[in-house]
């Protein structure tokens, strides 16, 4: 936690070095056609950097190196323990320049410092820490065979892997796929999101300090239907991990099939209902987690609880609690360390949050909180957190993925419909239940369909439990050993003894 003041944060930001060229084989370059791109800050709408545009000239290049890099063994061939000690040489590196990577991404995308600070960052080096720490404790099998013969079955690095990332999370989805795949061995290119490059780039210098080969790790920042579709037909790319839309996870899924059939990891969007049942006794805490679970980086969450369904008979009582600590949601300044809430990404998708917005309010839903665009002439992009009551779970903003603060109210009568009102979405993420009833807690988090449950508590977790959705949230797990899967092959070899 920093004792910075806003004004010390904004001194650092005025004095910041901001790099925005790609790595390559080592080094920061240019893209090979020269284009650039502005990265403006959602803070306060100023230019920060021009990011080099990176197309299918500079994937070819960076998957090249990274398809040599790999065979040459120098990686991919080093005993787990050595690569264990350089990650976590990299993960130290990366906590001594923790203030700089928050500043980088709070400028970026806009998010409060405090967040980016303590909870980015600090999950960013824990996951390539726990990684690097886990590489070493996965074992190999022996299978039970008959005693004239060996069945040994081992993982091995998959190869090149393409990470494309978000805008939302950028260094710590980075990380979440980062950890695991160096630490088995492959080799990566990184993809950033247009959107939110920095931290991307900068941590590839912080790497080879840390003793990572050349061409292990590369970032290509660009456009996804520059870079990212390159990346994704490329014929020498084995493996790509994304985290963004369920839109774009399909194309990804048709850019394999036309290609290599590489291995597609796909980490999609969300719809996500939250629960609570008459029988919750702490109907304070219930809502103060509601209205969190929305307004956190200001409802720009994949997992973010944007459908709150509530038991009628508490209905009225719950949804005045909720409303009241929304108030502690209302965006602020992002480099004021007590600011919770702070500003949407760009312009593009501040439009979409108020498109949503005026959207619900003109298919019949009631309008009881917020819903305006603030701070305007800040030049930055502020919207408040928004509540909608009287809504239908056929209505847009119930089923489609807003990626703002806003959050559809339902109200309804049996646990029944609770969970078929949950389950009615074509996602499968996240969702919640608030209930003191054990039995119903069980029956009902069984029955959701969701990669993550949570019964009275919203975002729990940390790096030793999976994450992932079901349906069209997506396939494959980040976090914990299970994230490894992604990463590697396994083999079986048989050996005759007699």
């Amino acid at each position: 936690m920093s004792n910075l003041t806003r004004s010390e944060w904004e001194t650092m930001a005025a004095s910041l070095s901001i790099n925005g060229k790609a790595w390559i084989n080592g080094k920061y370059t240019d893209a090979e056609s020269g284009e650039t791109f502005d990265c403006q800050s959602p803070v306060d709408g100023r230019h920060l950097a021009s990011i080099a545009s990176c197309d299918s000239a500079d994937v070819n290049k960076a998957v090249s190196v990274a398809r040599n890099t790999f065979e040459s063994g120098e990686w991919s061939e080093l005993s787990p323990v050595r690569r264990k000690k350089t990650l976590q040489a990299f993960a130290a590196l990366m906590e001594e320049n923790a203030q700089e990577l928050a500043l980088l991404e709070t400028l970026d995308m806009g998010k409060p410092i405090s967040e980016s600070l303590n909870d980015d960052i600090t999950g960013s080096v824990n996951s390539i820490r726990w990684c690097a720490e886990a590489i070493d404790k996965l074992y190999d099998e022996v299978a039970p065979t008959e005693n004239d013969v060996l069945g040994l079955v081992t993982r091995e690095p998959v190869g090149v892997v393409a990470a494309v990332v978000p805008w939302n999370f950028p260094l710590n989805m980075a990380c979440w796929k980062l950890g695991p795949a160096l630490a088995a061995g492959n080799s990566v290119i990184l993809k950033p999101s247009e959107k939110s490059p920095l931290t991307a780039i900068r941590i590839a210098e912080l790497a080879e300090q840390a003793g990572l080969p050349k061409g292990v790790l590369q970032v290509l920042p660009g456009f996804g239907h520059t870079a990212g579709k390159a990346l994704a037909l490329h014929n020498d790319v084995d493996c790509i991990a994304f985290t963004g839309s369920t839109a774009v996870a399909k194309q990804l899924q048709v850019y394999a099939g036309e290609s290599n059939m590489k291995r597609v990891w796909l980490e999609a969007g969300g719809k996500s209902p939250q629960i609570v049942f008459a029988d919750c006794e702490n109907l304070d805490k219930a809502a103060s987690v509601a209205a969190m679970a929305i307004g956190y980086n200001q409802g720009e969450v994949c997992t973010a609880a944007s459908r709150l369904l509530v038991e009628r008979s508490i209905y009225d009582e719950f949804m005045e609690l909720v409303k009241h600590y929304m108030h502690d949601w209302h965006p602020g300044h992002p480099l004021d360390p007590q600011t919770s809430s702070g500003a949407i990404v760009d312009q593009i998708q501040t439009t979409r949050v108020l498109d949503y917005i005026e959207s619900g309010k003109q298919g019949g839903a009631r309008l009881t909180f917020g819903g305006r665009q603030v701070m305007q002439e800040t030049g930055g992009f502020y919207i408040e957190p928004t509540v909608f009551e009287g809504v239908d779970n056929t209505m847009a903003i119930a089923r489609e993925e807003i990626f703002g603060p806003v959050l559809s109210a339902i109200a309804f009568d049996t646990e029944e419909e609770a969970v078929q009102i949950a389950n009615d979405t074509i996602y499968g993420l996240a969702a919640a239940l608030w209930t003191d009833n054990l039995g119903r807690a069980h029956r009902v988090s069984k029955r959701l369909r969701a990669g993550s449950v949570f019964v009275n508590n919203y975002h729990g977790g940390d790096m030793t439990v999976p994450f992932g959705g079901f349906k069209q949230s997506g396939n494959g797990r980040d976090k914990s050993l299970h994230a490894f899967d992604k990463y590697t092959e396994l083999k079986t070899t048989w050996v005759a003894l007699s």
